[in-house]
């Protein structure tokens, strides 16, 4: 476990799985980058888990831009990979489009979307809450429909970010992602 003094906070052991997603209907998903799931980013009693997050994420690149839930509707990002890191509560989030697969977050966890990754909150409890961050230079968008051949083409020559937004130079998304590169 890390302990940042200067910011009052615990970096975990972090555990963690990737899986690849297959496109699904008109969700894109991404073929050359897995999914991450952090199990236990931060722990859970360190204080202010969505300023611990920005903080850690702003450190590592990926500059906060929001806090809120994630939608109960199917979306992607076509322009940003993104990272969420889970501020309080828990949640069922489907990862990959409609009939994906249901990953369960909890507070201190941190999901990672390389860009066209479909996910939708099925359900939730208590006050379910995530930080976003994106790699600098990227800025978000939201898409519900299928993209066509030059956004799919924009949306796979994207940047790899050079810092995982949790472990920064050591984490899986420089063991995985700039692997695939």
């Amino acid at each position: 476990m890390y302990n940042d003094s200067k910011h009052g906070f615990d970096v975990a052991q972090t555990e963690y799985e990737a899986f690849m997603l297959e496109p699904h209907d008109w969700v894109p998903n991404n073929r050359k980058l897995p999914v991450v799931i952090y199990r236990r980013a931060l722990m859970p009693a360190s204080g202010d888990l969505a300023a611990a997050f920005e903080i850690l994420f702003e450190r590592n690149a990926w500059p906060p831009q929001w806090r809120d839930g994630i939608f109960d509707y199917h979306h992607f990002h076509a322009t940003a990979h993104e990272i969420l890191g889970v501020t309080d509560g828990s949640a069922q989030v489907i990862v990959g489009g409609p009939g994906g697969r249901v990953v369960t977050l909890c507070a201190g966890d941190a999901l990672l979307l390389p860009a066209g990754t479909g996910h939708c909150l099925q359900s939730f409890a208590r006050h379910f809450q995530v930080v976003a961050g994106y790699p600098e230079g990227q800025q978000w968008d939201i898409r519900r429909e299928a993209l066509t051949p030059d956004e799919l083409a924009s949306m796979e020559a994207l940047p790899f970010p050079s810092l995982d937004p949790i472990d920064g130079k050591h984490g899986p998304l420089v063991e995985h992602w700039l692997h695939a590169a």
